[in-house]
Parts: structure tokens; C-alpha cells; sequence
């Protein structure tokens, strides 16, 4: 289809290798200076990626461990292949990461309904399942700019409503516990309490992320309605906005 060779073409696939290639000139081009190790302490490219990339290529174990992340409406149907385009553009980002300090930044649900100013909630393994507004996400990809703690990491992110923002102080006690890209995932026993303090985070009543249609709220799950998009095994994929979820 037309969006999927748009998809193909997205600023994931092609804008930001060639931006990686080049601040990576760049880059070379201070080294010697004295102030190089102040400025790779610094991201200096921040990936907006989405929660989920990983999924695809889990196991069976995987998935049967995780299903409130794995059985989710983008996982289970990845319509155009968005998120094999975005997990190949993440590891583009970190082939350079030896020259270009960078972060990686993967928000789940994008929802412009969802409370604005809402604490963010970060976590790692790729279990995370939730909502957040596009400009809490914003903010949060301009704020990582001056955190040094940010730096080679690659995280999820969801917006705790209800809940003030929070300081920077306990955004940065929260970067400094987690693994650098080049560490590899984290332990097992930490992806699992990872998931299950996620999935205690969902919105509505049901709290079943696996139920949902692709198109369906968690508001429509929990008085029974169908979402926009059809019954859950129907869903009319092709009529999703990419950047539009649960």
C-alpha cells in the first residue's frame, strides 16, 4: 500500500541515520577539544521511539510470561511493520553511539485526551503499557537534552494522571538506576516486577491491555463498546493513524 512504502520511507528509516551521520561529522571534528568531555557527558540526539519494539521478536515463553504486553493491539498486529521499522532504526542510532552521545526514548499510548502535566513514569525491558500525552512527551525529549544520566540509555515511558510532574531531581535518581545500551536488558527478576507494577498502572476498571481492539479505549473495553476500528481479530488495521492508540 501507499502508506506502507510511506512507512518505509519514514523520518525513522531514513531522517535520522542521516542525522546520526551528520552530527557523528561533527563530532569528529571536536575531538581535541577541551571541552569534548563536557559535551559527550550530553545526549546529543534524542530518538523518539515507542514501546513495543522488542515484542515482535520475542519467543513463545516470552510472550506467554508477558501477555498484558506482548497481546497488546500494536504488538499483535504491527500494522505496516511500524515497529520492525522503528526497533532497526533504534540500533542504527546505537551503531553511532560510540562517536554521537544519544538517548532513546519509547512512549507508549500517545493519547492528546490524556491529562497533559502528568507524572512520567519511566521504566526499562520493554514491559511498559499505558498513556501519555504528546506534550508530556515533549517535554520530557527537550528536558533529557541537559541530563547526563540519559546518556546511551534507552527507556519507556508513561504519564501517571493525577499525579504532579514531578521534580527533576527524581527524574534523574530514576535515569542513574538504569542500564546503559551497552550493558545489555536488565536482570529477569527486575523485567518481571517491572511488568507487574505496570500492568497495576493501566487505565479503566478492566486493566486487561490484551482485551483491547486496536482502535478501542480502555474506557469503551470497560462498558463493553467496540472501538473504531472493529471486534478484536477484525480490526480494520489498514484505517489506523500510526501514531494514534489506545
Amino acid at each position: 500500500s501507499l502508506l506502507g512504502i510511506a512507512t518505509k520511507r519514514s523520518i525513522d528509516s531514513i531522517g535520522l541515520p542521516l542525522v546520526a551521520k551528520a552530527l557523528k561529522k561533527e563530532q569528529q571534528q571536536q575531538q581535541g577539544s577541551d571541552d569534548v568531555d563536557k559535551i559527550n557527558d550530553l545526549p546529543k540526539l534524542i530518538m523518539c521511539s515507542s514501546a513495543g519494539v522488542t515484542r515482535p521478536t520475542w519467543d513463545e515463553a516470552k510472550q506467554k510470561q508477558f501477555p498484558g504486553a506482548a497481546d497488546i493491539p500494536i504488538v499483535r498486529l504491527n500494522p505496516f511493520g511500524i515497529l520492525d521499522i522503528k526497533r532497526e532504526s533504534e540500533e542504527k542510532i546505537r551503531q553511532n553511539g560510540g562517536i554521537i552521545p544519544y538517548c532513546i526514548v519509547r512512549p507508549c499510548g500517545l493519547n492528546d485526551s490524556w491529562p497533559k502535566g502528568s507524572r512520567p513514569i519511566v521504566s526499562q525491558g520493554d514491559v511498559a503499557v499505558g498513556r501519555i500525552n504528546r506534550q508530556d512527551v515533549a517535554t520530557l525529549l527537550v528536558d533529557l537534552l541537559s541530563e547526563p544520566d540519559a546518556t546511551y540509555k534507552t527507556f519507556e515511558v508513561i504519564g501517571l494522571c493525577n499525579y504532579p510532574k514531578g521534580s527533576k531531581q527524581s527524574m534523574t535518581a530514576s535515569l542513574q538506576r538504569f542500564r546503559r545500551d551497552d550493558q545489555g536488558e536488565p536482570p529477569m527478576e527486575i523485567v518481571e516486577a517491572t511488568y507487574a507494577m505496570m500492568q497495576q498502572l493501566l487505565p479503566g476498571e478492566t486493566q486487561d491491555a490484551a482485551a483491547l481492539a486496536m482502535g478501542q479505549t480502555y474506557e469503551q473495553l470497560d462498558k463493553g463498546e467496540t472501538g473504531r476500528l472493529g471486534e478484536r481479530g477484525t480490526e480494520k488495521a489498514e484505517q489506523t493513524g500510526l501514531g494514534r492508540t489506545s
